[in-house]
């Protein structure tokens, strides 16, 4: 366990922007966790920090920042044609990926160079190219903030929903993610329906867990920016999801304006595209900026601030609804 005050967070968020916490703890157990909560009841202000790859920091951190990093990865048992394996919050995401698809095992190869750790998977439902991690989450194991206690949580309990858990929700503050144990497939069934992921694969190659995940590194490598290059936190907006009249309007006035159904009479719309054609893509607030192949992702084009960022993202989300009287919500989450 490693204790710091006026801590930088510079490096602690994929979005690079310069803030501090009044006081950072590193955690390398789940059992330091237990210890430091008996010693230091959180009475005040705290945040947990995984791989930083989904928030930004609009000022400095007047709390305790609390950063799980302990990791591992380990096979439970096999239950017929599935395996059990157990992560710890610590891990990068795109770190189980590789194992689960290097043991041919299936299930989240679609979610295949998604930013972040494991702990922060399950708080966020991360998703992409027609899956959610909710489909293979059987468990989260976790530590309850107030007293210290473990707790298990099943995936129903967990309340999932699109971007959202109740970790994000009810009890954002309440818990301290340790692991999940996630259920793998020996006889995956692929998801290509997604546009693009077809096109993405080799002339020939057949479908198969390696060719998959090749197939969605290459995509997300083509259209979004690399975190490690330029500071973003991938996609800022959350795609809306409209019923079938509004839809019907839209449809309208915009006749080549993309959709996906989402359910009975629940339309899903490509933020991205709503961005783009209200004129924000590229569009700059001081050093930040949309980015200009992908408008769903906003960016850090250097030394840009938190709030710059913050004041970008609240022109975009005007712009869009000036347009087409849809309200964005951010899939970031902005610390004050």
């Amino acid at each position: 366990m490693e204790y710091k005050t006026d801590y930088s967070l510079k490096t602690l968020n994929t979005f690079g922007v310069a803030a501090s916490a009044a006081r950072y703890v590193h955690f390398d157990t789940a059992d330091e966790i237990t210890e430091f909560i008996d010693r230091n009841p959180l009475r005040a202000r705290h945040l947990v920090l995984g791989g930083g790859s989904n928030l930004l920091f609009v000022g400095d951190f007047d709390g305790t920042i609390l950063h799980p990093a302990f990791k591992g990865i380990d096979v439970m048992g096999e239950d017929g044609g599935h395996v059990r394996v157990k992560a710890m919050a610590g891990e990068a995401w795109d770190d189980l990926v590789a194992f689960s698809v290097a043991n041919g095992w299936g299930g989240i190869e679609n979610l295949s160079l998604i930013p972040g750790s494991v702990g922060a998977c399950a708080v966020q439902n991360i998703g992409a190219y027609g899956v959610e991690v909710e489909s293979v989450v059987e468990r989260v194991d976790a530590i309850t903030l107030d007293d210290g206690k473990p707790a298990r949580f099943s995936t129903r309990d967990c309340g999932f929903g699109y971007r959202f858990s109740n970790f994000k929700g009810p009890w954002a503050g309440r818990f301290i993610i340790t692991a999940v144990v996630i259920k793998l497939s020996r006889q995956p069934q692929f998801v290509t329906s997604y546009p693009g992921v077809v096109a993405a694969m080799e002339n020939g190659t057949p479908v198969n867990l390696k060719t998959l995940r090749r197939a969605i590194i290459s995509i997300r490598q083509s259209k979004l920016p690399d975190p490690a290059v330029i500071g973003n936190a991938g996609s800022f907006f959350k795609n809306p999801v409209i019923n079938g009249e509004i839809l019907n309007g839209l449809l309208k006035v915009y006749p080549d304006m993309p959709y996906y159904a989402k359910g009975v009479d629940h339309f899903k719309l490509p933020a991205g595209w709503l961005i783009e054609h209200s004129g924000q893509k590229g569009r700059r607030v001081g050093r930040a900026a949309v980015h200009d192949r992908q408008a769903l992702v906003l960016v850090n084009t250097g030394g840009a601030t938190g709030q710059e960022i913050f004041e970008l993202a609240e022109e975009v989300k005007d712009a869009v609804f000036d347009r087409f009287n849809i309200e964005l919500e951010r899939e970031v989450l902005v610390i004050r």
